[in-house]
């Protein structure tokens, strides 16, 4: 019964091996860009608490429409293709830009909602969307329809490979050796310490990888997305998830004069009153006249845990509306995605664990390729000193 099983685990080891020494660097780079974006919310709140936030006033605040149009008026930065507006009275306003014809965005603006005065542009804004460009797409040109999108998603493969490899490789033979199998042995030097960090740090870490993996893939095929929104959702939900992103409902009106965003804001406003602590309203992307709201209850601890509404910017008519509350156990995943991803679905306590185990990720590119290079070296002196004996000469020992 050894015998097949230790022909399998050589197997395993091999494969293990040549995925970890194409992937390491790949591996690592993802990882560390991932790490660096863990605490980005915070991060980007702590710099750019001086421009979030204007003196309450008892004047009623501008529309979008208003505040756009006095903006406008002092300097075009282009077209407005979101805005985040908040219950807060004392919170700016955030506006986005669309891309111009040679695909360049202009930066995102916090404004004053009762006059329109420009506070500034967040600093780190540029910081961290190439740190998201890099993990997504590897900086690649066409961005998520390039090719970055598959070779992340291809290095998410490997790294399920390797972490189911890993783990049948160390799975202990006796109950009594788990113990030694979770305590790395920091006494040991070169090799030995090498495959011991290797392997015991590998295991802590491996649902974290797991997960992370598993998420990822989410944004690199389509096909893993349909398959997930098929598994987790209720059938009609499903169904129109899965509909081509371009596809619109038949009599959809198609648009060339440009939008407003008050008649859908109003729209929400009415129906939400003051239950919402932020909502960030998009115009389509392409021809049509329905503006997406998300909205975050003042309840909400995750920026996934939204509602969303969908409001013609025409005529004022609510289309559809999503509650998260009515999201089934499955709904609720597929929402929080990235959260999970990312780890931020414990917390903060989430996300400085998930932090760690990106962070780790090179550990494990070093010392793999370490245990690579020295199990050659260990098998090169019998195959040279073998190559070396002529007709007649002895080995010693023998």
């Amino acid at each position: 019964m050894r015998e097949p099983g230790r022909a399998i685990k050589a197997v395993l080891l091999q494969i293990h091996s040549i995925a970890g020494l194409v992937l390491a660097l790949l591996l690592a780079l993802i990882a560390l860009t991932g790490a660096i974006m863990s605490f980005e919310d915070e991060i980007l709140d702590h710099l750019n608490a001086g421009i979030m936030q204007v003196p309450s006033r008892s004047a009623p605040a501008l529309t979008p429409d208003e505040l756009i149009a006095h903006l406008k008026a002092a300097q075009d930065f282009g077209q407005v293709s979101a805005v985040t507006l908040a219950s807060d009275p004392s919170a700016a306003v955030r506006l986005r830009f669309a891309r111009d014809e040679q695909g360049a965005r202009a930066s995102s603006l916090y404004v004053d909602p009762y006059d329109a005065r420009v506070l500034g542009s967040p600093g780190g804004e540029e910081f961290f969307a190439t740190v998201r460009r890099l993990h997504r797409w590897l900086l690649i040109p066409g961005d998520a329809k390039g090719w970055g999108r598959q070779i992340t998603g291809i290095a998410a493969l490997g790294l399920i490979v390797m972490l189911i490899s890993g783990l049948v490789l160390r799975w202990p033979r006796r109950a009594s050796r788990v113990k030694m199998w979770l305590k790395p042995n920091l006494g040991l030097s070169g090799r030995g310490l090498h495959r011991s960090l290797h392997a015991v740090i590998g295991t802590w870490v491996l649902p974290i990888y797991l997960v992370m993996a598993l998420t990822g893939l989410w944004y690199s095929f389509d096909w893993y997305k349909d398959g997930v929104v098929w598994l987790l959702s209720r059938p009609q939900l499903a169904a129109a998830k899965m509909q081509p992103k371009g596809s619109r409902a038949a009599g959809a009106r198609e648009t060339v004069q440009p939008i407003g965003f008050d008649r859908a804001w109003s729209t929400f406003l009415h129906g939400e009153g003051d239950r919402f602590s932020k909502a960030l309203l998009t115009l389509p992307a392409g021809p049509g006249t329905v503006i997406r709201i998300r909205s975050l209850g003042k309840d909400s601890t995750l920026d996934t845990t939204r509602d969303e509404f969908r409001v013609d910017a025409v005529t004022g008519q609510l289309i559809s509306v999503e509650r998260y509350a009515d999201k089934t156990f499955g709904e609720k995943i597929i929402a929080n995605v990235l959260d999970i991803h990312r780890g931020a679905i414990l917390g903060w306590p989430g996300k400085l664990a998930f932090l760690i185990a990106a962070a780790l990720m090179p550990l494990f590119a070093v010392t793999g390729v370490l245990l690579y290079l020295s199990r050659r070296k260990l098998r090169r002196p019998v195959q040279q000193r073998l190559g070396r004996l002529v007709p007649g000469e002895r080995v010693r020992g023998a």
